[in-house]
C-alpha cells in the first residue's frame, strides 16, 4: 500500500451494505419498535462482503482509502476494530454525530465534502441509491455497491430515522 499523501486521490467506502453484511442484525430495526442499541452492538459480528473488501484493497494500491458512514460516532472503536480485523486499509473514518438524525442522503455527502476538501475523489462506493444520487449531484464519481441484497428496511430507516 502506498503511503498517505495529500496529493493522492481518495477512494471512499461506505460500511453497512458495502463492506459489512448487516443482514444478521436487521431484525433489530424491523417492526414498530426498533432497538438501535442492539443493532449497533451486533455490528462487530458483521461478516465482510467479499466484493467490497476486494475493491477497497484494490483501490488502496492507487488511492488513499477513507470511510464515510452513517453509523454514529459512539461506534468508532468497534468500527475501527472491525476494519482492522478484516484486513481493510487504514484510512480516515468519518461518522455521523451522536444526535444527528438527518437522512443518510444529507449527512453522508456533507461528510464526504469535508473529507474531500482540496482533494480529488477518484471514487465513492455506497449501497444506498439515494446517497449515491446525492453524491453524483455533488459531482463525485460513484460505484453503486449492489452485492448485498437486503430487505428494504435498511434504506427505509436510513431515510426516515437517520440512524445509519
Amino acid at each position: 500500500m502506498a503511503p498517505r499523501s495529500p496529493d493522492r486521490s481518495l477512494a471512499v467506502f461506505d460500511l453497512d451494505g458495502t463492506l459489512a453484511d448487516v443482514r444478521h442484525r436487521l431484525h433489530h430495526v424491523e417492526g414498530p419498535s426498533r432497538d438501535w442499541d442492539a443493532f449497533f452492538a451486533a455490528a462487530p459480528e458483521d461478516p465482510p462482503l467479499a466484493e467490497g473488501v476486494a475493491l477497497a484493497l484494490e483501490s488502496a494500491e492507487e488511492h488513499e482509502v477513507a470511510y464515510v458512514t452513517g453509523r454514529p460516532e459512539r461506534c468508532r472503536r468497534d468500527t475501527l476494530r472491525w476494519l482492522a480485523r478484516h484486513g481493510l486499509p487504514d484510512g480516515r473514518l468519518l461518522m455521523r454525530g451522536g444526535r444527528d438524525r438527518r437522512p443518510a442522503r444529507v449527512v453522508k455527502p456533507e461528510l464526504l465534502l469535508r473529507l474531500a476538501d482540496n482533494r480529488t475523489v477518484a471514487l465513492v462506493v455506497d449501497d444506498d441509491h439515494q446517497v449515491c444520487d446525492a453524491y453524483e449531484r455533488a459531482g463525485f464519481p460513484v460505484v453503486r455497491a449492489g452485492w448485498m441484497t437486503a430487505r428494504p428496511v435498511l434504506e427505509q430507516v436510513q431515510e426516515r430515522e437517520g440512524r445509519t
